[in-house]
């Protein structure tokens, strides 16, 4: 079987998304949702000229001055009149600038005798110190693009633009179930051909920052009828595996989902590590079915999992994003898949550990990034470029 090209496995992956039906929400619950429709300003910020310093609102025109104050203008207490030539009005930062003023003599090259006002510094260009109308953004402009993350400054923006409710995706609803006849929950006396159960702990941190309300499966038998009335009952936007997706005779998780009603869309992919994750959808649900091996289940559900759980959450640019590091030591060729090293990276200079077995959990905990290798990447110099993704 040919093996499928991670690029191609993640967007066939995105594809199987059913994006969750949007939900109108307050500003404060739509915080790290996902904006289900573009966020336009409702009115100018700012609606009028504000002074950008506290000093005197003046005529350029008048400059050196002197001139007479002839009232105050604060922030949400504007002066009401008119400034004539030859006039000032004292103002603070953020107050509406006066009608017939044009820019802010700050106070420190000021001085004042009384209501007389004089010049005592070079003065302010025309139009200094003043933030015009419209500086930040003005009614009818685009602040947030659908799919775009609501973050506390887009908050902040929307709210600043007039909003107070935001259309939003819905929550994702995610079930995942860790399979296998040799796992034990973490904590508990175990024998000797038994392990403790990690990767659903694992995925829970994964998708922590995440808009999803997970639905912890626990640990499933090796056997077929438990396999296909867990998936049977299930009822999620996305069910996530991990074990018993390879080709043993305990690997179960292919059949069962076929006798549950799903479909395979693809299994294995040009992946290190990670090769026998599959993809296919239950009902309404998408479906992953990651590697048991707890690396090989990390690297899946951050190249996969994540992407797709943000996806039906409504977002419209889910995957992790790489940069580049150089290489701190020289790296072999790579082989026909996709690698993904375990790294660590220390003043823009990233280094792989020592061994890259992926059945050591203890070198990916203390890893911060992954060195990404394409297919047949030719050996690479210390000094050379790399691509990363930061894990932390």
């Amino acid at each position: 079987m040919t093996l499928l090209p991670v690029a191609e496995a993640q967007t066939r992956v995105l594809a199987l998304a059913r994006p969750a039906a949007p939900e109108t929400l307050p500003l404060a619950k739509a915080l790290g949702r996902y904006a289900a429709t573009d966020v336009v300003a409702l009115r100018t910020q700012p609606a009028r000229p504000l002074s950008a310093m506290d000093g005197y609102a003046i005529r350029f025109d008048d400059l050196p001055g002197p001139w007479d104050v002839i009232g105050e203008s604060a922030a949400g207490a504007s002066f009401p009149g008119t400034v004539a030539p030859g006039q000032a009005a004292r103002i603070f930062t953020g107050a509406a600038m006066p009608t017939g003023t044009d820019c802010v003599l700050v106070q420190e090259e000021a001085t004042r005798d009384g209501t007389r006002l004089h010049l005592a510094g070079e003065g302010p260009v025309r139009g200094g110190n003043v933030r015009r109308a419209g500086l930040d953004f003005r009614e009818g402009d685009l602040l947030i693009a659908a799919g775009e993350r609501i973050t506390p400054a887009r908050a902040a923006l929307a709210a600043i633009a007039g909003h107070g409710t935001l259309s939003v995706g819905r929550r994702a609803r995610i079930a995942i179930a860790a399979t296998g006849d040799e796992l034990v929950p973490a904590g508990q006396p175990l024998r000797e051909d038994q392990l403790p159960e990690s990767n659903g702990l694992m995925l829970a941190g994964l998708l922590a920052d995440l808009p999803v309300d997970r639905i912890d499966l626990g640990i499933l038998p090796d056997r077929m009828d438990a396999l296909v009335d867990a998936f049977r009952a299930v009822d999620c936007d996305l069910l996530v595996t991990t074990g018993g997706a390879s080709v043993g005779d305990h690997d179960l998780v292919r059949p069962a989902l076929a006798a549950a009603g799903g479909e395979l869309d693809f299994w294995r992919i040009a992946l290190r590590p990670g090769k026998p994750m599959l993809a296919g959808r239950l009902r309404d649900a998408a479906v992953l079915g990651l590697p048991g091996n707890p690396v090989s289940s990390f690297i899946t559900a951050l190249l996969f999992v994540r992407p797709l759980a943000a996806r039906i959450a409504g977002a419209a640019d889910p995957m992790p994003r790489a940069i580049r590091a150089t290489l701190a030591h020289p790296l072999p060729a790579n082989g026909p898949r996709q690698d993904y090293l375990r790294a660590t990276l220390i003043d823009g200079q990233v280094s792989t550990a020592a061994i890259q077995d992926s059945s050591m959990l203890r070198t990916l905990a203390r890893s911060d990034c992954l060195i990404v290798r394409a297919p047949h990447a030719p050996a690479a110099d210390a000094g050379d470029s790399a691509e990363i993704l930061q894990l932390a």
